[in-house]
């Protein structure tokens, strides 16, 4: 296997056995990146000698036999919404497209002292708003699986690059789904944790938990053993400081997923939430694939948690957030601001006090209705997007058969469901759809049990493994290697 195709959690075995080096992974990742990252645009920037620096330092630390991280000597690509020092964080928006970082994120301080090593940035629409990866400095991603289909988004450069063998592991972010929309579309796995997991000190108006940072790979464990590396104690992140355990050895556990019973699972089932406009053709794939495994669990229930109000909740407050984020620089330069964010701030401008308290309000019982729920239940199932990968032309999807969507953002809902309880949630690769593009298996456990969630996950990543209508769909590298540059296409760079 070349090298680049490796796990993340395999190449590590082999790099602390030393059966393999890690420059010959470093320079691997770089050469399939070089191959195919034309067709798809997946990575926007890069410093290729500092990363062979870094893989040669992570080479000679196993040379002399000192203690490695759990990260140690891996490839690691880094979403443009981070500093990374030497490179530019363009947020995706003309206003930033010169700035250089001049210190690493603190998250990416975390992962080189895990043994990270750093590949570069992926692309992400500006300031990552949006489900479709575009925007007016890097162009489009496309999804490698269909040159002509969104990569979706936010997290489209990162899940594109895993997909492609560009690197093991990669950063990812998530509001309404941002990571784990484009895992789902890209066939690989995007792991939105809890509220207090993974800290974000810079995060706009801390107190409301929308956003978070989260790992993605090409495998559940490899997202695990990321994620270990990404927990830290931060009294900068509000939400941090009510997670039980401080100890700064907290994210070991998650470096060996332990067993999970699949037979004992309660397991509810829903394609749409009740409230999610969802595609006849995700919906019977969802089903034809339940079929094939849902015999295997204790109890298997359609249902759902009640999400009366998800839609008005999700629209005010994400709208308030962008608001506060973006209205100055709105403000200031009405031109060189994308139509998403345009559309976030005038939105949040036309609520008042009471829209945010009736949203607020509406999130609260949500919330509760999803404990209750929970109380019954162990996990539930569901499809992770409403709809099938689409042309990447289209900013976003203005109907769902038929009928339209109420903004850019509506087509998102399943995933923000759970973003407003505040709970884990998993996409896992699961075959093709009916239109013959990759199909993600959402799985959302119960709020805090991120470790449960991420075991049940490997367990049906095992069992899908020796399905062929399950198991993770692979990228057409020859293909990628022998397309033109999506630079080239009409539209590529802009908004549409």
């Amino acid at each position: 296997m070349t090298p680049c195709d490796l796990s993340a959690t395999q190449a590590r075995r082999l790099l602390g056995s030393k059966q393999l080096s890690a420059v010959e992974l470093a320079e691997s990742c770089i050469a399939r990146t070089e191959a195919v990252n034309p067709a798809v645009n997946a990575l926007v920037s890069h410093d290729y000698d500092t990363m062979l620096s870094h893989a040669r330092q992570a080479q000679r630390a196993i040379d002399r036999g000192e203690p490695l991280g759990v990260l140690h000597g891996l490839p690691l690509c880094v979403k443009d919404m981070v500093d990374v020092i030497g490179l530019p964080t363009t947020y995706g928006s003309e206003l930033y497209a010169d700035n250089v970082a001049q210190a690493d994120d603190p998250m990416v301080v975390q992962l080189r002292e895990a043994g990270a090593v750093i590949m570069g940035k992926t692309n992400n629409p500006e300031w990552s708003a949006g489900g479709n990866t575009r925007n007016a400095v890097y162009g489009v991603t496309a999804n490698p699986f269909d040159l002509s289909r969104s990569a979706a988004g936010s997290s489209g450069g990162s899940a594109a690059a895993l997909a492609c063998g560009m690197s093991p592991l990669a950063t990812g972010s998530d509001t309404g789904g941002s990571l784990r929309n484009p895992a789902a579309f890209c066939g690989v796995v995007g792991f939105r944790p809890s509220p207090g997991v993974v800290p974000g000190h810079g995060r706009a108006m801390a107190l409301l938990p929308l956003s978070t940072s989260g790992p993605m790979a090409r495998t559940v464990e490899d997202t695990a053993l990321m994620l270990s590396a990404m927990i830290r104690a931060d009294r900068r992140d509000p939400w941090v400081s009510v997670v039980e355990d401080r100890s700064p050895h907290r994210g070991e556990r998650f470096t060996h997923l332990p067993t999970y019973d699949l037979c004992s699972a309660r397991i509810a089932v829903t394609h749409d939430f009740g409230f999610a406009m969802t595609e006849k053709t995700i919906a019977d794939s969802f089903h034809d694939k339940l079929g094939q495994f849902g015999s295997l669990f204790a109890r298997l229930d359609e249902t759902h948690p009640n999400c009366e109000g998800a839609d008005r909740a999700f629209a005010v407050l994400r709208a308030v957030l962008f608001s506060g984020h973006h209205r100055d620089l709105l403000l200031k330069y009405p031109d060189k601001v994308g139509p998403n964010i345009k559309l976030n701030v005038e939105e949040g401008e036309r609520y008042s006090v009471l829209d945010v308290v009736d949203a607020l309000n509406l999130q609260t019982r949500l919330y509760r209705h999803w404990q209750a729920f929970f109380d019954q239940h162990d996990f539930i199932l569901a499809p992770t997007t409403t709809i099938s990968p689409r042309d990447w032309h289209e900013l976003y999807p203005r109907e769902i058969d038929g009928q339209p969507t109420d903004s850019y953002y509506h087509w998102l809902s399943m995933a923000y469901a759970s973003t407003l309880a505040g709970h884990p949630s998993i996409t896992l690769p699961a075959g093709l759809d009916r239109n013959g593009l990759p199909f993600g298996l959402q799985i959302i456990g119960r709020r805090g049990e991120d470790l449960a969630t991420l075991a049940f996950a490997r367990e049906l990543e095992t069992l899908f493994a020796g399905n062929p209508q399950l198991a993770r769909p692979r990228v057409d590298i020859d293909a990628l290697q022998k397309a033109p540059p999506i630079s080239q296409a009409e539209g590529f760079l802009g908004f549409g």
